[in-house]
């Protein structure tokens, strides 16, 4: 009677440029071209067998990750690093994995987290940028960042976010506890930060939506409360561009070994250290 393998479960910390891919799931109208789908193309063959993996947090179309994080299971007799560097080598341009880290078998990728982070980078300057033009949200008009954090604050705590899903959104409920949310400058740049247990479809982008008109002073600081509280996507703004969004952190309190960078993307940990 042949010995049944043993299936180990590996998490990985994940970034790629989201302008390069259709999304994080893979999509059956564009198949090899989400963020999934070439993951699970390398991994498989490193493992010599298919490989299904899970994330932490769907993003879409042109949204980036610094420290994405997924889970997958393989009985192939192979260690972190040699995953890790097979993975790499057999990934396009444009994603990475960062590190990779055996774990137990109870260890979820979407729900053994508490809470994800993002955050929303916006170059404010009359000039359109040449470099990072896919990366970024340009934002022509100045933009009073005091004001936007200030108007942020209505949505912390516990909320119905109805105003800020997108229209096919398919959670189960809008119902979403914000955790952290600030909005600050720094020189020509204004970052948006967010922090909650969940997020719905386009959610952070709808918020964006709505403190930019609030940031160049077309909309008071009232509105964004007014917003909440009307709980109709039709009273809110437009969904900003993705570009700019980045899902930066997840939480996982009872893996805290886990070596997730928070600091990221690369420039903002640069913008830091310039400033200190």
């Amino acid at each position: 009677m042949q010995q049944a393998l043993k299936v180990q479960r590996w998490v990985a910390s994940v970034e790629y440029n989201g302008a390069l891919f259709k999304g994080w799931q893979s999509q059956i109208h564009h198949p090899g071209k989400s963020v999934q789908a070439a993951l699970e193309k390398a991994a498989s063959k490193v493992a010599n067998h298919p490989i299904k993996l899970v994330c932490a947090g769907r993003t879409d179309a042109g949204v980036h990750a610094s420290a994405q994080v997924i889970h997958f299971d393989s009985h192939a007799n192979r260690d972190a690093r040699a995953w890790k560097m097979g993975i790499n080598t057999n990934l396009p341009n444009g994603v990475c994995l960062n590190w990779v880290q055996a774990v137990d078998d109870d260890f979820h990728a979407r729900f053994s987290a508490v809470s994800r982070r993002y955050r929303y980078f916006i170059m404010n300057r009359p000039i359109k940028p040449g470099l990072m033009h896919d990366q970024v949200t340009w934002w022509r008009r100045p933009l009073d960042a005091e004001k936007m954090h200030e108007a942020a604050q209505a949505l912390m705590g516990l909320n119905d976010f109805t105003s800020f899903r997108a229209s096919d959104c398919q959670a189960n409920h809008p119902k979403r506890t914000m955790l952290d949310i600030s909005v600050k400058r720094q020189g020509e740049w204004v970052v948006l930060e967010v922090c909650a247990n969940a997020f719905l479809y386009h959610m952070v982008r709808n918020i964006a939506g709505v403190l930019l008109p609030i940031g160049q002073g077309s909309k008071p600081v009232a509105w964004c409360r007014e917003v909440l509280q009307a709980q109709d996507r039709k009273q809110a703004g437009v969904t900003a561009p993705g570009g700019g969004l980045y899902f930066v952190d997840v939480d996982y309190p009872n893996y805290p070994d886990l070596p997730i960078d928070a600091n990221g993307p690369s420039f903002y940990s640069f913008m830091h250290a310039a400033q200190e």
